[in-house]
């Protein structure tokens, strides 16, 4: 095992450090002198209600200094990293509190041999002093499923009790009322968590090991052990067995649970977590929640206490009465207490349905006509050279980018197979290529399928009063513009452009007298294909192989030679006399 990295100065002076950087960036908030304690800045507010303290160990940030602020602490004492503060510190607070003119102390803390003795001790040498001073231990963990002598941890049901002890103050009640409000919403309390990833002090190697594919139940904020591992499961599965070992009858540290009880829900981040993780835990616990009829009134999701870097997430279920939920509700300028809606949530996650945009050509009938006759032998030749070049192109695009061009050209090939099955090929250019140009972008992905569409939208608007040869000449130039504004590349930077740019150049000359139509297009897929070869010398400046250098490249690029056989399929199917009987 190695020291896990960390971004830190010192491991000595990396709880001061954080603690620096809290109150700098937060106004509300001050140190004081000496100690590694957190007060708010407008102490003259705490005068006459009663002050709450809380803390414990560092490495659980936001707790408990980011939930200092009106409406929730007056202060929080932290002690080193996992190590619970000194006495001292703790009694400093309180004297600082009560000298601000406080109706009383509260203590919240979490239920840890350590943290208890030296929150007791300051709570017994303050009582000696005349201070008001009341304390109540949270014990929250539900894992544990016979009764340990130590108790059940404190974890991350704190924050609600925090927060419900933060409105009781603000709005003024006394000590003795706060304390037996909160012991009652302790009863209706409570956490577990799981784990997949270790975390490890500053300084020292990960404090225990799980394999690759396991996972471990129930275990507390420090990395102190669980109740099972087990091998990984999804998300769904590991919530589910969570919510009912928390809610299982036979676990002496159980949350009873019924259909129709009213609770509030913490989704909590362990610290190492992905955001995109914690939403789908959200999602798991909400759904099984449900399941179980039980009417969630508020979710709270985010980091809340955490255990430094560890990854994983514990789960908080709280039974709340409408009055609570206005405690929960009521404003705090604390940083770490996370903004969240204050409605209960409905049984269904909300969905509204897109506008359709593009109905009026779902429905056209099957068209006809010399038209219609000749883009389907253009779309079918097109198609099958797509097809066959399927492996060409893939292994062009290894060598600069990731191996899939000729998969992506399939795609499109076998959507335009569809479409001609379909018998759905519109009458027009205009329509035709704002078809090509919605099948592009639904059915052949990536960035070519965009630059395909986004060329084809723009070549088709100069298509809607008439398909003569200029106004295809000019949808070809609008596409090359668009692919220019959009895709970033210039001729010669390797790309697609580079066939079509030297084509384009000659289809100017198409004109709507003289019948030469093909006599140019030809000369236009010379020019393509000479284009397309010509980029195995140049050095690619935009797209994905631009991050390659260019010593690698010595092939042509896929994305031009697959232009140049597209106007290539095209010239081939329109050179095809027409069927018999039909000139």
């Amino acid at each position: 095992m190695h020291h896990s990295k960390k971004l830190i100065n010192s491991v000595d002076k990396c709880v001061d450090d954080a603690l620096d950087g809290l109150v700098a960036c937060n106004i509300g908030m001050q140190l004081l002198q000496g100690h590694r304690i957190v007060i708010r800045s407008d102490l003259k507010n705490i005068k006459g209600k009663v002050a709450l303290l809380s803390g414990g160990g560092s490495g659980h940030e936001p707790a408990h200094a980011g939930y200092v602020g009106v409406g929730m602490l007056s202060g929080a004492i932290a002690g080193d990293v996992f190590t619970s503060p000194p006495t001292g510190s703790i009694s400093a607070a309180i004297r600082t509190m009560d000298s601000a003119g406080a109706a009383g102390v509260l203590l919240i803390v979490k239920n840890y041999t350590g943290d208890r003795l030296n929150f007791g001790l300051a709570l017994e040498e303050a009582k000696a002093e005349g201070i008001a001073v009341a304390m109540v231990i949270v014990a929250d963990d539900c894992a544990f499923t016979t009764h340990k002598k130590a108790g059940r941890r404190g974890l991350c049901g704190t924050v609600l009790i925090h927060k419900m002890a933060g409105a009781m103050s603000e709005m003024g009640k006394p000590l003795d009322e706060i304390v037996e409000k909160l012991n009652i919403a302790l009863s209706k309390l409570g956490t577990m968590g799981i784990c997949l990833s270790p975390c490890s002090v500053p300084g020292s190697e990960p404090n225990f090991n799980l394999e690759e594919d396991e996972l471990e139940l129930g275990l507390g904020i420090h990395g102190e052990a669980g109740i099972e591992r087990i091998k990984m499961i999804s998300a769904d599965e590991v919530i589910q067995k969570v919510i009912d070992h928390m809610t299982d009858p036979a676990n002496e540290s159980h949350l009873s649970m019924q259909a129709g009880d009213h609770i509030v829900l913490v989704v909590n981040n362990l610290g190492g977590l992905s955001c995109l993780e914690l939403n789908i835990v959200a999602k798991s616990a909400m759904k099984y929640l449900e399941s179980k009829e039980v009417v969630i009134e508020r979710a709270y999701i985010g980091s809340l206490m955490t255990a430094l870097e560890m990854g994983g997430t514990s789960l908080t279920l709280m039974h709340a009465d409408s009055e609570q939920l206005k405690l929960l509700d009521s404003r705090t300028s604390a940083p770490g207490w996370p903004n969240a809606g204050k409605h209960h949530l409905t049984r269904k996650c909300k969905v509204l349905s897109a506008p359709s945009l593009e109905t009026e050509y779902t429905d056209t009938p099957p068209e006809s006509g010399p038209f219609v006759d000749k883009a389907r032998s253009v779309l079918d030749m097109i198609s099958t050279i797509l097809l066959q070049m399927e492996e060409e192109l893939n292994e062009l695009d290894r060598e600069a980018g990731d191996g899939d061009c000729g998969v992506t050209h399939a795609r499109a090939a076998q959507a335009i197979k569809n479409l001609l099955t379909s018998d759905a090929v519109p009458g027009n250019g205009h329509q035709l290529l704002l078809c090509l140009g919605r099948l592009t972008r639904d059915h052949m992905g990536g960035t070519t399928g965009a630059l395909y569409s986004i060329s084809l939208m723009a070549a088709a608007q100069n298509l809607k009063e008439n398909n003569n040869p200029s106004a295809w000449a000019a949808a070809f130039n609008s596409g090359i513009e668009a692919l220019k504004r959009y895709g970033g590349a210039e001729p010669g930077d390797r790309t697609m452009l580079d066939s079509l740019y030297p084509a384009e150049e000659e289809l100017r000359k198409l004109t709507d007298e003289d019948g030469s139509e093909l006599q140019v297009l030809a000369e236009a897929v010379q020019k393509a294909e000479a284009g397309a070869e010509a980029t195995k010398n140049m050095i690619a400046k935009a797209g994905r192989a631009s991050y390659i250098s260019s010593v690698q490249l010595s092939r042509p690029d896929p994305g031009a030679v697959a232009c140049a056989a597209i106007l290539k399929a095209i010239l081939s199917a329109l050179e095809q006399p027409p069927p018999e009987g039909q000139e």
